[in-house]
């Protein structure tokens, strides 16, 4: 050969042994992996390095879960912890697996659980010489006639041997001796038969019976053999052998039919007679097995079960009879048994490996078990099917062999159901069919994939004013569908602010139990509704929440009595006098009690009565107005001075009532009151006759000053008269820079109050006229366009510039903010509407207001000269007493509280006209002035 060729052949079988490497390679991976290993090795032996095959690291065993999953009862193998190898489970027996087969293979799967992967593995025993070659029986005993000739065979009892191969029965061997040789024949499949041949005629005579020695040998290292005795008796001549009706006897059963079933009958005729011609039948060669199996009668040769065949254990049997005559001679048939099929066995469910619990959150087509279905039945009788139940989550596919993955089909829910009772039902091809159910429970493990829910958007709490701090006002709960941890809720405030303060100074919630509690105790007064928002959080990771909004209304208490406004306490001790003229008819509105009530709904609602009169039946108190109104006509004979107790009285559940003490002065003039005032006495001072003749000085002195004050009044009026009217001759426009002031005429005895409000109080306690000139205020002034057309037969202070729809002079005093009430000391109204005297409750609801207190005193229209103010001299003191009592800078309207002494009407908020007069608004005050004039 050349050289070149030379080269290209090297390098092609080069090419061909990597081919060859690289297929065995790829079967390993793609298909089985072999391995071989000899029998009857001692435990641990090492038979494959399988985490190498596998590419896997020894580590990694335990880590991943690998694990052998065998199909029989039995574990052959084991992996090796430490060196990741396949080693022996313990002494394996090549013959108890295989028996005569000539290859004997292990197979198994390895199983990967954290990925549920199965790699199929195949082990291949190796036989050892560790059997002996065996006959069934150590004696065989032969009847030989005396006249055989030479040549005559005879068939001996086969040895049998559990090995195979050369290690299998290779020869006999025929003990020394004159007769007899031995003959081996080889049957069909492989099977050594050894037969005696006669060399030498037979003599009974002369030795009747012969020993011999049948040895079998295998073909091991070492070499095995086994021993069998011959014992050959020599009879007298027969001259016919039992011959068999037929060669070969066949039967087909099922594997059901019952214990002792004849199967066949063999039958043997023999020619001879007498002795000779009696056939007995028994078993040829037959197995201890067998023979616990079938039974072979003697005598009519009918072949019979001792016990239930199983096609599982066995389909086929093959067994050898023989026929033997009363001499000795005797003949073979085969009997071959086929055993049919039944589908007597149910399908085998084995679950290998199964996954729980499993999280919800896990995706669609994750392994969560593996089983191995299998039927020990044949044909369609062993075809198994499995299937699951309809709306799981779950489906089934098919691995290697027989294996079924069970593998999620969609999303787990575990709020919808936390455990699967999943039944797996495997069903064989039979008919009729067996089939199997296996149950087996898949856990669903929580993740927090919920948040806490509850039951309403929105939450009104009602909390009565008033609670006592620490008091639980409301429950909120959340319900969590997920479990443990994730299902754990805690409660919180969200942070937010009132009126600037955080909500968490008024409640806090219990974080555990979602328990409010009021941290103080609310005032209805204060405010009347708390937003909240509280938030649930569970424990999971990460956490979950919602919100939900509560809104806390704080319900009205009973715990303000009313306040009187008006009249309202001195504050020099002194008591305040009205005014009821002796002309006064029925009817007649003499003042009225204005009080509010810090409270709401039925707690402010108001009605006033008379407690406590001097004389009773002279007065009545409006219910719900609380106008004092003269209930007769006044009498000659009654008292100067009436003093009247009114209760205000709200309707809250206990009701709470104020009362105030009234002094009315009933005179027609001021002359008559002051000629009367030394009888007014003060009721809370006791009786005393040294203090008359100070009371009757101190009278005449009012009366001396308040006459010069008149008089001095007059006088300025008349000069401001005349100067007016000397400015509008020489302008033809109004004063200027003319003070506003306030007069008095002592003919019409009427009072107009502009811009200031003077006030004479006549004080019982102190028997002297206090002449009072308080600060300016600015008020809505009443006024009418009467009262500046009748400036001839009325002395008023209007300034001719308003007279004449003129602006006034913008050089004003400020308002005087003595009166004013803040936002929180706004109480509500009282008698702001007028109801009728049935005692039937206005249906309104009061706010918390601020009284704009008009409490007018003004005098009455003198065009009739009706007023009952005006009717003498010397009136203004008591006139001053119904001026406004605050500003209208800060307080709603109440105008309609606002009455005229000497009138039986009430002004409205137009301050319109009443019975065709024009009332007059004063903007007086109360409070007495810094100074005082001499007397």
């Amino acid at each position: 050969m050349a050289p070149g060729q030379r080269g290209w052949g090297s390098h092609y079988r080069g090419f061909v042994l990597l081919s060859i490497l690289l297929g065995m390679r790829w079967e390993a991976w793609a298909g089985q992996i072999l391995y071989s290993v000899s029998e009857e090795t001692d435990k641990g032996s090492f038979v494959g390095n399988i985490t190498k095959d596998l590419g896997l690291q020894p580590r990694e065993l335990a880590e991943r879960g690998v694990r052998i999953i065998t199909k029989g009862k039995t574990q052959l193998f084991s992996l090796n912890p430490r060196s990741g190898s396949l080693v022996t489970a313990g002494r394996i027996d090549r013959e108890e697996l295989c028996a005569q087969s000539p290859r004997c293979l292990v197979s198994f799967n390895i199983l990967i659980e954290d990925k549920m992967n199965l790699y199929p593995i195949e082990v291949e025993i190796m036989d050892v010489n560790d059997n002996a070659p065996r006959f069934l029986t150590e004696e065989i005993n032969i009847k030989i006639m005396e006249n055989a000739a030479p040549g005559v065979r005879f068939p001996l009892k086969e040895a049998t041997d559990s090995d195979v191969g050369k290690n299998s029965l290779q020869r006999y061997q025929l003990s020394p001796n004159h007769h007899f040789s031995l003959v081996v024949q080889s049957g069909d499949d492989g099977t050594k038969y050894p037969e005696l041949v006669l060399e030498k005629a037979l003599d009974r005579e002369e030795e009747g019976l012969h020993h011999l020695v049948l040895t079998a040998y295998d073909g091991g290292d070492p070499l095995r053999s086994g021993t069998a005795s011959i014992r050959v008796t020599v009879v007298d001549v027969n001259d016919h052998t039992p011959v068999f009706s037929l060669p070969l006897y066949q039967a087909t059963v099922p594997e059901n039919v019952p214990v002792g079933t004849r199967l066949l009958t063999v039958n043997a005729i023999d020619l001879d007679e007498g002795i000779y011609g009696e056939v007995t039948y028994s078993f040829w060669k037959i197995t201890p097995e067998l023979l616990q199996i079938f039974h072979l009668s003697s005598l009519t040769g009918e072949l019979s079960t001792l016990k239930g065949l199983d096609y599982e254990q066995s389909s086929f049997y093959e067994l050898e009879v023989q026929a033997q005559d009363g001499a000795g001679s005797l003949t073979k048939a085969k009997v071959l048994i086929t055993v049919l099929d039944v589908n007597d066995n149910a399908p085998e469910v084995t679950v290998t490996s199964v996954s729980s619990p499993v999280p919800e959150d896990t995706p669609p087509g994750t392994v969560i078990a593996l089983f191995y279905l299998q039927d020990k039945d044949s044909g369609k009788n062993g075809e198994v099917t499995c299937s699951l139940p309809e709306n799981l989550p779950f489906k089934l596919e098919r691995s290697i062999d027989n294996y079924y993955r069970l593998v999620t089909a969609r999303n787990l829910d575990r709020e919808k159901m936390s455990v699967y009772n999943i039944t797996l039902k495997a069903t064989d091809g039979g008919i009729p069919p067996l089939s199997t159910e296996t149950r087996m429970s898949i856990h669903v493990s929580d993740t927090n994939d919920n948040p806490p829910t509850f039951s309403d958007s929105s939450y009104s709490i009602y909390v009565p004013e008033n609670n006592p701090r620490g008091a639980s006002i409301f429950s909120v709960t959340a319900q969590d569908p997920d479990s443990d941890k994730n299902a754990q809720v805690t409660y919180a405030l969200a942070e937010d602010t009132i009126q600037g303060v955080p909500v968490s100074s008024y409640v806090s919630i219990n974080s555990d139990t979602g328990i409010l509690y009021a941290l103080g105790s609310f005032d209805y007064e204060q405010f009347r509704d708390l937003q909240l928002r509280v938030t649930a959080r569970d424990s999971g990771d990460p956490p979950l929440s919602s919100n939900v909004s509560l809104k806390l209304f704080v319900l009205d208490k009973n715990d303000n009595a009313p306040e009187i406004l008006y009249p309202a306490l001195p504050t020099d001790g002194s008591t305040g006098v009205e005014l009821a003229p002796r002309s006064a008819e029925p009817g007649y509105l003499v003042t009225k009690v204005v009080a509010v009530d810090k409270d709401s709904g039925p707690n402010a609602w108001l009605s006033y009565r008379l407690l406590k009169a001097s004389e009773p039946g002279l007065f009545s108190v409006g219910l719900h107005t609380g106008e004092v109104r003269t209930a007769r006509a006044l009498l000659d004979r009654d008292a100067l001075k009436q003093n009247l107790v009114v209760v205000v009285q709200d309707h809250g559940q206990p009701p709470l009532s104020a009362t105030v003490t009234l002094t009315v002065a009933v005179a027609n003039s001021i002359p008559d009151v002051l000629a009367d005032l030394g009888s007014i006495r003060t009721p809370s001072e006791p009786d005393d006759s040294d203090i008359t003749l100070y009371l009757v000085v101190a009278v005449a002195t009012v009366s001396c000053v308040f006459l010069v004050f008149v008089t001095v009044l007059l006088a300025l009026r008349l000069w401001r008269w005349h100067k007016s009217h000397m400015l509008q001759a020489s302008s033809g426009g109004g004063l200027e820079d003319v003070p506003a002031s306030h007069f008095v005429g002592l003919d019409g005895v009427q009072a107009f109050l502009q811009t200031y409000s003077h006030e004479v109080s006549l004080t019982a306690d102190s028997r002297k006229s206090h002449i009072i000139f308080p600060q300016p205020n600015y008020v809505d002034t009443l006024i009418s366009q009467d009262s500046c057309e009748k400036s001839d037969s009325l002395l008023t202070s209007i300034d001719f510039q308003e007279c004449k729809g003129e602006a006034p002079s913008s050089q004003q005093a400020p308002p005087n903010t003595d009166w004013r009430f803040s936002q929180a000391q706004r109480p509500g109204t009282s008698g702001s509407q007028n109801g009728d005297e049935t005692g039937t409750w206005p249906n309104n609801q009061f706010d918390t207001e601020m009284l704009q207190a008009m409490i007018l005193a003004s005098a009455s229209e003198a065009a009739d000269g009706s007023s009952t103010l005006g009717g003498g001299a010397g009136t203004m003191g008591l006139s001053a007493r119904y001026g406004p009592q605050f500003t209208l800078q800060h307080v709603p309207d109440y105008r309609q509280n606002v009455y005229i002494p000497g009138s039986n009407a009430t002004l409205t908020n137009a301050a319109g006209k009443r019975d065709g007069k024009a009332p007059a608004g004063g903007n007086g005050n109360k409070k007495k002035s810094g100074k005082k004039e001499k007397k």
